[in-house]
């Protein structure tokens, strides 16, 4: 269980439960990690302006930062980001056995040159950023704009920022119409017993 509770819809503002209702309606639930940082409403709707400029924005595809996401997230073995992550990714394109066998992607054929260079970005800062060597920076600039190399950078140091809050808090994987407006109808009722 989750070391700090879930706000509910009913409990929130109602600009955070009109936030609250676009997430549902896009994702069928509302993440667990949001509904625990909605216990801070102002660093809620900014990290979710933020969460999607660096998905949703730019030329890098989300399919490849969906990769990046999944392999930062095993690296840090968040196994909340994973649950979710690891389903974009799949309904992105990327195969079953691409994404389980992630960390042999220096073997795999099945990645191109860019998207090794990404990966490798992607291992490099989660385990000391300060180890980027000049090597690799000019084998990342061969494949990506700075721009592009700006966006991999978010993806990656925002996925590291979510993996470590929900490790912390053990957060627990969010299931389908969690959060949503029949949770909320249904706690209530249960409150009113």
């Amino acid at each position: 269980m989750s070391r700090i509770s879930r706000c509910e819809r009913s409990e929130v503002t109602p600009d955070i439960a009109a936030l609250f209702d676009r997430i549902y309606a896009q994702r069928g639930n509302v993440p667990n990690m949001f509904r625990v940082m909605a216990h801070r409403p102002e660093i809620f709707s900014t990290m979710q302006e933020h969460f999607a400029a660096v998905l949703n924005t730019g030329t890098v595809s989300t399919r490849l930062k969906e990769l990046i996401i999944v392999r930062t997230s095993q690296v840090n073995a968040t196994p909340y980001c994973l649950a979710s992550h690891t389903i974009l990714a799949r309904n992105l394109g990327w195969s079953d056995d691409q994404l389980a066998h992630l960390a042999e992607w220096p073997q795999r054929a099945d990645f191109t040159p860019a998207e090794k260079a990404a990966l490798r970005l992607a291992e490099t800062v989660t385990r000391d950023a300060h180890t980027v060597t000049d090597e690799q920076f000019s084998e990342l600039q061969r494949y990506y704009s700075e721009g592009e190399i700006v966006e991999l950078l978010c993806a990656i140091g925002l996925f590291n920022y979510f993996n470590r809050f929900n490790n912390a808090l053990q957060m627990e994987p969010t299931r389908p119409g969690e959060g949503g407006p029949a949770a909320a109808a249904s706690t209530a009722a249960a409150h009113a017993r």
